[in-house]
């Protein structure tokens, strides 16, 4: 769970891109740096991260079989609620 702000979207094949300035950290699983790639399992634009907004989020880091991807994962439901 950390606090972010999205600084940049990209669509990347079937996959959402954002990069996010990781402002706070909290319940800290696996270590964040300052500067993070949040990717999304769809193009749909869910949830509806916007550029330049701040946001509450809970991901997932996602690591597969072969171990040569390890990444932040946010479900397409996943928690992802504005900053306040």
């Amino acid at each position: 769970v950390f606090h972010g702000r999205v600084l940049a979207r990209r669509a990347v094949g079937q996959e959402t891109r954002y990069e996010v300035e990781v402002k706070a950290r909290y319940r800290q699983r696996f270590p964040l740096v300052a500067r993070e790639y949040l990717w999304v399992p769809s193009t749909c634009g869910c949830p509806a991260l916007s550029e330049g907004g701040e946001y509450l989020l809970m991901a997932t880091r996602h690591v597969n079989h072969e171990h040569t991807l390890n990444r932040l994962l946010l479900p397409e439901r996943g928690y992802a609620r504005p900053w306040t």
